[in-house]
């Protein structure tokens, strides 16, 4: 019997800029350490590994400070386009959803998708039909927004007009209360596990990227991009430059080094963030397990808002390195 574990992550990024309260950055390591502690218990009833990971991102779907369902960031016509996609390791089973606009938790949708369809990914009008039709809550798509949001879509329109603004390329000098830039994030959410009986599963969720064009999907809803979970290899679950995440296939990319060439998971997790991405400036992490319980969570910028627990164990959380 393995000991159960799950891992989380909330998004890369540079340091913020503003001085730092202790009471901000004691706010983030409090939504993540709350994160863990739902899933451990999810867990601890004997929920499996894709029960912990959906549990986890609907939690982070819920928390505003991060960008994945209430929280996310404003698209160029200031309204919301969510993603997600989750994967169980023990069939290979996925779903996806791409360009949502009221589905409450996206990653029940992607569920909904990998339980109830014979199709892989659903997008935008299509999506939230099948969602309606599987009794998910739909919100109005003002929901997801917040004041916070809606002032960095703002900067954005009035200093780069017509820009997508990753994250990373933001030089916006604003002073923000948060442990990671706002501006030089990038904002997705994850989470990864593997149960008792050693089965893994991974899932991603993600507002995208201020002021994106109407349509643009990242990595976070690609199977073996963004997402990723196989019980002879890991499960992945990755936060970054989407564009080069894709190109890469990174999630995918840990568990074929794993498989193909007999690299350790963590050898593996540092080749694809620390070697590879660099290569085509990609910019980020990633959280992993194997089957063994093993977990890492290495990453290229600043900070990482990170964590897992163990069963039985007391949350680890992190933000910078």
């Amino acid at each position: 019997m393995i000991k159960p574990v799950v891992a989380i992550h909330g998004g890369a990024g540079a340091m913020s800029r503003a001085a730092m309260s202790a009471d901000a950055e004691r706010g983030y390591r409090d939504a993540l350490s709350h994160v863990l502690l739902g899933a451990q218990a999810v867990m601890a009833k004997g929920g499996s590994a894709l029960d912990c990971v959906v549990h986890a991102v609907s939690l982070l779907e819920d928390c505003p400070l991060f960008n994945a369902g209430k929280g996310a960031v404003f698209t160029s016509a200031g309204t919301h386009e969510l993603d997600a996609s989750i994967m169980d390791g023990a069939t290979l089973n996925s779903g996806a959803v791409a360009n949502l606009a009221h589905v409450k938790h996206p990653v029940l949708a992607a569920l909904a998708v990998l339980k109830h369809s014979k199709h892989v990914f659903f997008v935008a009008e299509g999506a939230e039909e099948f969602a309606l039709a599987q009794g998910l809550e739909m919100v109005a798509n003002d929901y997801f927004s917040t004041p916070h949001r809606r002032e960095q879509w703002l900067r954005v329109v009035n200093d780069f007009p017509g820009q997508a603004i990753l994250d990373h390329d933001a030089a916006l000098a604003v002073a923000e209360q948060a442990p990671l830039d706002p501006d030089r994030k990038f904002g997705t959410v994850g989470a990864v596990a593997v149960d008792a009986n050693g089965n893994l599963a991974a899932a991603t969720s993600t507002g995208g990227v201020t002021n994106k064009q109407i349509g643009r999907v990242g990595d976070a809803p690609l199977i073996g991009a963004g997402c990723y979970a196989a019980n002879r290899t890991a499960a992945v679950s990755t936060t970054g430059t989407g564009e080069m995440f894709i190109r890469m296939v990174a999630a995918y990319d840990v568990a074929a080094m794993m498989e193909y060439a007999g690299l350790s998971l963590e050898q593996a997790a540092h080749k694809v963030v620390h070697e590879k991405l660099p290569t085509i400036q990609g910019q980020g992490g990633l959280i992993a397990v194997d089957a063994m319980g093993n977990v890492t969570m290495p990453f290229n910028t600043e900070g990482m808002y990170r964590g897992y627990a163990k069963q039985g164990e007391a949350p680890f959380v992190a933000i910078y390195r």
